[in-house]
């Protein structure tokens, strides 16, 4: 799985840049909106590092949006005191048993 190290990197690029977004709409300073376009850019260049590896389009994309997500909210509720509710609770779970089949081989 030679793709893994640069799908981990675009999850925590992607990580760093909605952080810096969500910075930028709490406290309106024009360098942090910047700041997370790049991080985002840096984010979707390995995007193409692990397309290019094999990762796939589907699997890669199901990879990259359940863990993104997850570290999303663990982020938001974390950092930023936000809260989630049982139906989104029930989602996440969801998400991490996807990810459960999407590795089983």
């Amino acid at each position: 799985m030679p793709w893994l190290i640069p799908l981990a990197i675009l999850i925590l690029f992607e990580a760093l840049a909605d952080i810096l977004a969500k910075t930028w709409s709490l406290k309106n300073v024009w360098w942090y909106g910047a700041s997370a376009l790049v991080a985002y850019l840096i984010a979707n260049t390995f995007w193409l590092f692990a397309l290019r590896q094999g990762v796939g389009l589907g699997r890669g994309a199901v990879i990259f949006s359940v863990v993104s997500a997850i570290l999303a909210v663990v982020i938001g509720v974390v950092g930023y005191r936000e809260h989630v509710n049982y139906t989104q609770l029930i989602g996440i779970v969801l998400g991490i048993i996807a990810l459960m089949f999407i590795f089983w081989e």
